[in-house]
């Protein structure tokens, strides 16, 4: 189904359409998420709004319309991704890292709310994976990204999906509000 998980109503759409071809949901992956670099005081109101949009506001809309089911069935798993500039920042991104560190905040609190009813949430803080979001990088710029990552290479999206799938599985049933850092050890 295509929908902009950014806006309220596409997510309606969404998950009334999940519900009917599949009843309640058991696992959520909220994945959405899209960059902006600059210095804040260059970034317009409007871009602004649209970053909140993708990697914040469709964390929330995603799991209020997820969690009604899960909590009814007492179980659900919530996998919400961030990034490794939600954990420490960094210069240029300083929206990006708001909204990604947003997202840590959500998965901690979440997973306190939920606990109880049988639902976890967890998140996964990729530090720099070979995706889309590096095209504008040179070929340099990916090489010295590299070399700060102590593992000597960039992550790939195999393997973030790998880290999503233990967190949703059943080998995961004693882990809530857990950050996972998948970034090869970046040096922070």
């Amino acid at each position: 189904v295509q929908a902009d998980v950014g806006i309220w109503e596409d997510c309606v759409r969404l998950f009334a359409q999940i519900q009917e071809h599949f009843g309640d949901l058991d696992i959520l992956v909220n994945n959405a998420g899209i960059s902006w670099i600059g210095l804040l005081q260059d970034m317009d109101v409007s871009q602004w709004n649209t970053l909140i949009a993708s990697n914040l506001s469709s964390v929330f809309h995603c799991c209020k319309l997820a969690v009604p089911g899960m909590v009814k069935k007492q179980s659900g798993r919530i996998v919400n991704i961030s990034s490794v500039w939600g954990v420490c920042g960094a210069s240029c991104e300083a929206a990006y890292s708001a909204t990604k560190g947003a997202v840590i905040a959500l998965t901690k609190s979440l997973a306190k709310e939920l606990a109880p009813s049988g639902v976890r949430v967890n998140c996964i803080a990729p530090g720099v994976i070979q995706t889309q979001m590096l095209s504008n990088l040179s070929s340099q710029d990916l090489q010295a990204l590299s070399e700060q990552t102590p593992l000597g290479r960039l992550g790939t999206p195999e393997e973030v999906a790998d880290a999503m799938v233990f967190l949703a599985s059943e080998a995961a049933r004693f882990i809530t509000g857990q950050v996972l850092s998948l970034d090869g050890g970046f040096l922070l």
